[in-house]
């Protein structure tokens, strides 16, 4: 991948795996919002060109360490920079085994996606059974993980996109209510004539973040994703404190850092919803590799509903 220039395929020599590192065979990659801001320059960990684009995706494992609980043939989810590649060597940390029913496809997309949702969800914005969520963007790769983890958290979903085609895929997600803003453009009119929201999931930004901040109750938390929209949202941070709302900004990826562990415990809960029936990964668009650069074109353009997932 070049900066602002269309994706490239090209044969290069297979990696070999380091003594302490897992080389995995992929079968199938994500891509995320981040890819096409990385591929800008945009990204807030920027990779110098070229580079191999790809923050997850799914496969099998060819070699392992010994004391790494990994072994060849077990099938697992990678998350990792470089995962739009037939093979991959990483840490261990990276790897993780995922359930006998989850087909690959469904593995490559789902652990920056749900885990962002779950973690933000569960940990910054603590929702609660009863509580009523109002998520953003609400048919994209995170969004539709959002709707689908609040309601099995058991809050009132409203879910919120624009075009009348998003809105059946966001209420099988699980959304009780749906705003089309191409229908009504006064987002913060709307959202309070449906007794306005305890959590805000934000990974649009932009007009659309402040009209749904100003839609909170009392007590509310505003959960910033992301800016899909172009830039972040002008928060009034005077109704944050006369309205005692909480502002977190959560970035996925930072947990590799930051508390590792979460992010296991996050796997462990999401991969047990899943084996529920409670969760449903489904890609919105698979493509053979050959047609990456139709993916990203997808994300440019935000025709994709869920996951664009790259097939190798």
């Amino acid at each position: 991948m070049a900066l602002n220039q269309g994706p490239v395929i090209r044969d290069v020599p297979a990696p070999v795996a380091g003594p302490d590192q897992v080389l995995v065979r992929m079968g199938a990659a994500a891509l995320n919002f981040a890819d096409l801001l990385q591929a800008n320059g945009q990204y807030q960990e920027p990779a110098d060109p070229p580079f191999v684009p790809g923050l997850e995706g799914a496969g099998t494992v060819v070699s392992a360490p010994a004391r790494s609980g990994l072994i060849g043939g077990m099938r697992v989810m990678v998350s990792a920079p470089g995962t739009m590649a037939q093979m991959i060597a990483v840490d261990p940390v990276a790897v993780h085994a995922i359930p006998d029913t989850m087909s690959l496809d469904q593995a490559a997309g789902f652990q920056v996606a749900y885990g962002t949702s779950h973690l933000a969800l569960a940990g910054r914005g603590k929702l609660r059974p009863g509580e009523t969520l109002a998520v953003l963007g609400a048919a994209g790769g995170v969004g539709l993980t959002a709707v689908q983890i609040g309601a099995a958290m058991g809050a009132r979903v409203i879910g919120i996109a624009r075009g009348a085609a998003k809105m059946d895929a966001i209420r099988r997600a699980g959304a009780a209510e749906v705003i089309d803003t191409t229908e009504c453009p006064d987002l913060r009119a709307a959202l309070r004539a449906l007794g306005g929201a305890d959590v805000v999931y934000d990974p649009v930004g932009a007009e659309p973040g402040e009209a749904a901040f100003r839609a909170l109750r009392p007590g509310g938390r505003f959960l910033v994703i992301g800016f899909a929209g172009g830039r972040p949202p002008l928060l009034p941070l005077n109704h944050a404190l006369v309205k005692n709302i909480a502002v977190h900004g959560f970035y996925w990826g930072g947990y590799r850092t930051l508390d590792p562990h979460a992010l296991r415990d996050s796997n462990t809960a999401l991969f047990d919803l899943f084996r529920a029936g409670r969760l449903n990964p489904v890609a919105g668009t698979t493509l053979p590799l050959e047609d990456l650069a139709q993916g990203y074109a997808m994300l440019q353009e935000r025709r994709s509903i869920g996951k664009v997932v790259i097939t190798m």
